[in-house]
């Protein structure tokens, strides 16, 4: 006879059932786990051993094999544990073998034969609803899986699940977890000055764009970026469901505690490739899909590796990331918004003795280190002025997040109602979004703008991937200014965030003239 039960094995945050077949046959004593396991799910068999020790049970002297099919499946992780101390509790008659029919189970064992804390039981409970089945969990993770729906069970240890088959006493279901209150993050209002920098801080939240903030140091890049989150809405619930079921595949959801708030994530500039987009050995989530509907700050810009940094590339455009193993491919969403910040060279770029002595050279070479596909796909560049002592000794702004963000709000509802569901899930995208077939119908200009554009575009070069981007600029800041249709002075002002060179820059040539 041979004893059943599911389980789980993860592709990115997806979760493939895995049956697991527990045979026990005549022969020498063996414990044999198959089908294509890693170390952690072939050092199961101890964990198991243990477990059933400390609850008074001993394997019987058997030959014992345990399938995980599909075989070419590769499983990796310690959560096989709990299925695979269920179905040799089944196979020996511990437990009724039809019991485990309408349930699946996921879940690391202690030598004590408690259970612990184990990752992607979200994205798991999610897949056991969708297969009409129960998932049995640890009870530390119940709060998690209960936001999948009701059906689940939370077990402290192995002996209570032996006490609950048998009858002796059943396992209340878990409750879910707490939706944690959004944080009370830093104002608007706390930077003085930069009137230009919270406008464009501004059109990149309500339209989702990506931005570059460039200037000396002390200007107030970072500052400005941390404020960011504040301005976003809170996250939809599809959207609360992806970023929750990366952070429990991630393990940094706490006692199944879900946020609205958007992530804000700013890795430092040592990062390495595996840690930005994703990989290593298991092929965990990188910082882009911990972003995953949030903003990826990169402060720092050009000390980040170049090849670390054109490895952005193709999630900025495509919204996901592939991790390619010789076996498989790993597949993570991550739609971010990217936020970066940079001195124009390496002197810094700042006034009095903080200034450049090399001119224009140095900031090419500085700059220089940042691929051009790079920078093409950000959409709005500015040039932060140096902080006087008088702009401190202003008072504080009358206006900070709370006005902005309502302003934000206003214009991504009026995207919502005009951005088609461009990708069958249902989402509504933001102008960043938007895909190339439907500029010319959300984002056409009138006449005299597309005069201004054509000409732009010839004078500076733009490419398509920039001519389509200064389009969806243009469509967010006549959203914020409640215009129906884009016209010249939206496109001007588009215009005059697109990136210039390092010449320009220290001759101080600007088109923002343009917007006024």
């Amino acid at each position: 006879m041979v004893a059943r039960i599911t389980t789980f094995a993860f592709e990115g945050i997806e979760a493939k059932p895995v049956d697991v077949q527990v045979q026990l046959t005549s022969g020498n004593p063996h414990f044999a786990i198959v089908g294509l396991a890693d170390k952690a799910v072939r050092e199961s068999q101890e964990r198991v051993r243990s477990a059933f020790a400390a609850i008074g049970l001993a394997l019987p002297p058997k030959h014992i094999t345990v399938n995980l099919a599909p075989a070419d499946l590769p499983k990796e992780g310690s959560h096989y544990d709990l299925a695979i101390a269920l179905g040799l509790l089944a196979a020996m008659g511990v437990i009724a073998p039809d019991a485990l029919d309408e349930y699946a189970a996921i879940g690391e064992l202690s030598l004590d034969g408690t259970l612990g804390q184990t990752l992607g039981v979200l994205p798991a409970a999610m897949a056991a609803q969708a297969l009409d089945l129960r998932l049995i969990c640890p009870e530390v993770c119940g709060p998690e899986a209960a936001w999948a729906g009701e059906g689940s069970l939370a077990a402290p240890s192995l002996i209570a699940m032996v006490n609950h088959f048998a009858g002796r006493a059943s396992l209340a279901p878990p409750v879910a977890g707490e939706l944690a209150p959004a944080a009370a993050g830093p104002d608007l209002s706390d930077v003085k000055g930069q009137d230009g920098a919270k406008r464009v801080l501004e059109i990149a939240a309500a339209g989702g764009h990506n931005l570059l903030f460039c200037g000396p140091p002390g200007s107030g890049k970072s500052m400005l970026a941390q404020r960011l989150p504040g301005l976003l809405p809170p996250l939809s619930a599809s959207e609360l469901l992806e970023v929750s079921q990366i952070q429990s595949v991630a393990g940094l959801l706490e006692r199944g505690k879900l946020s609205r708030q958007r992530p804000f994530r700013a890795p430092h500039h040592s990062a390495s490739m595996a840690a930005l987009v994703g990989g290593g050995i298991r092929a965990r989530p990188g910082e882009v899909s911990l972003a995953h509907h949030g903003v990826l700050f990169l402060d720092e810009l050009p000390e980040f590796p170049a090849q670390v940094l054109d490895s952005l590339r193709q999630p900025l455009e495509d919204g996901s990331v592939v991790i390619s193993r010789a076996n498989r491919h790993v597949r993570y969403p991550a739609r971010f918004q990217l936020i970066a910040a940079m001195n124009p060279c390496r002197c810094g770029g700042g006034p009095g003795d903080g200034a450049c002595r090399r001119g224009p050279a140095c900031a090419r070479t500085y700059q220089a280190r940042i691929s051009g596909p790079f920078f093409d796909r950000i959409d709005l560049f500015f040039d932060t002025p140096p902080v006087t002592a008088m702009d401190l000794t202003l008072p504080a702004p009358s206006e900070g997040t709370k006005e902005a963000a309502a302003r934000v709000s206003a214009a991504r509802a009026v995207q919502a109602d005009r951005c088609a569901d461009t990708d069958g899930t249902g989402r509504r995208a933001v102008n960043a979004d938007a895909p190339a077939k439907d500029i010319a119908t959300i984002a056409s200009p009138d006449e005299r703008a597309s005069a201004l554009l054509a000409d732009a575009a010839a004078k500076l070069a733009l490419s398509a991937r920039a001519y389509h981007r200064v389009l969806k600029v243009a469509r967010t800041i006549a959203d914020l200014d409640g215009a129906g249709g884009v016209q010249r002075v939206h496109v001007a002002e588009a215009l005059s965030y697109r990136r210039r060179l390092p010449d320009e820059q220290a001759a101080g040539a600007s088109t923002r003239s343009l917007a006024r």
